[in-house]
C-alpha cells in the first residue's frame, strides 16, 4: 500500500514538474503563447475591476437604504443637552458592533450617527481614521457622501464661502 502511494505521489510530482518546465519553455520561446497569456491576464484584470465596481455600487445602494431606515427609526437629535449622551451611546454601539463579524455596516451607521452630533466632524473623522478598522472607516465616509450630516454641510458651506470671498479679493 505504501509502495503504490509513493509511486502515485512521484508520478504526480513528475507530471507537475514536467508541466512547469513545458509552461516555462512556451512562455520564453513562443510569442503567440505570451500574447495569449497577456490577453488572458488583461481580461482577468478587467473582470476583477468590473466586479469591484459592481460590488461598490451594490454596497452604496445597501448603505443608502440602511441609513435611511436607521435615521427614520432614530433621527439625529437637535437638542444640545441630549447630544452628548447620544454621541457616547452611538460611539459605544459602533465600537461594540465593529468587533462583531458581518456587522460592519451597522457599526458604520452608529459611527455616522455619533459624527452627526459631534460639533467638529473633521476632528472626529481623524480619530475614526486612526482608531476604527479601515473597512468600517470607508463605509462611514461613504455614508457621509450619501447624506452629509448638518455639521459637515456647515463646514463645507463655510469653506465654499471663504473660497468665493478669496476669489473676489484677487
Amino acid at each position: 500500500m505504501s509502495k503504490t502511494f509513493t509511486i502515485t505521489a512521484l508520478a504526480a510530482l513528475g507530471a507537475t514538474v514536467g508541466y512547469a518546465i513545458y509552461f516555462d519553455y512556451q512562455r520564453r520561446n513562443n510569442s503567440s503563447f505570451r500574447k495569449t497569456l497577456k490577453k488572458n491576464s488583461k481580461s482577468y484584470q478587467k473582470k476583477l475591476q468590473k466586479d469591484k465596481e459592481q460590488s461598490k455600487k451594490q454596497t452604496l445602494v445597501l448603505l443608502k437604504k440602511r441609513l435611511e431606515q436607521a435615521l427614520k427609526e432614530e433621527p439625529v437629535l437637535s437638542d444640545v443637552a441630549e447630544k452628548e449622551q447620544y454621541f457616547y451611546k452611538h460611539i459605544t454601539l459602533g465600537e461594540q458592533l465593529s468587533s462583531v463579524p458581518n456587522k460592519e455596516i451597522d457599526a458604520a451607521i452608529e459611527f455616522y450617527k455619533a459624527l452627526s452630533t459631534y460639533p467638529n466632524p473633521t476632528s472626529i473623522l481623524n480619530i475614526y481614521q486612526k482608531s476604527v478598522r479601515e473597512d468600517i472607516y470607508e463605509l462611514v465616509v461613504m455614508l457621509i457622501a450619501i447624506q452629509p450630516p448638518q455639521a459637515v454641510v456647515n463646514i463645507l458651506g463655510e469653506s465654499s464661502l471663504q473660497s468665493s470671498h478669496g476669489d473676489d479679493v484677487e
